[in-house]
């Protein structure tokens, strides 16, 4: 499920974060889903105040790597929690968006309509789990 709409990529990882992680909570709530006590694993790109805090405030726990760049000093107080074991396991999403990768017209952006280019994912996951279907045959 997305929570954002499609936006140029001219972007950076947290452009919006806490408008779209709000939206994302309120849509995981509203199909049933209990977030309180569950993970927002990020890499550094989204290691921002307004993250940690909007985690904080849904009772979920922001599994964040420390983005080194975003401060010049260490940071005073108790360390941040941070699971090496459960960020490890981002990398399965992170497998699915470098097989979407594969396709160049997704890759490049060449449709300019939002409703082609999302059509293009869909064909693209289409393949992708067709590939996985189909290989034992």
């Amino acid at each position: 499920m997305a929570s954002t709409e499609l936006v140029a990529g001219n972007h950076n990882d947290a452009w919006n974060l806490k408008e779209h992680l709000q939206t994302a909570i309120k849509q995981m709530k509203q199909i049933g889903l209990k977030v309180a006590g569950a993970y927002f694993n990020a890499d550094p790109g989204f290691d921002t105040k307004a993250a940690r805090k909007t985690c904080f405030n849904h009772d979920i726990v922001p599994n964040i790597k420390e983005n080194k760049r975003n401060r010049k000093k260490t940071k005073r107080g108790p360390k941040r929690l941070f699971d090496e074991t459960v960020y490890k396991d981002r990398f399965a999403s992170e497998r699915s968006f470098a097989w979407i990768d594969k396709f160049r017209g997704l890759l490049l952006r060449f449709d300019r309509e939002d409703a082609n280019f999302l059509g293009g994912h869909h064909i693209a996951f289409a393949m992708i789990n067709l590939r996985h279907v189909l290989a034992p045959l």
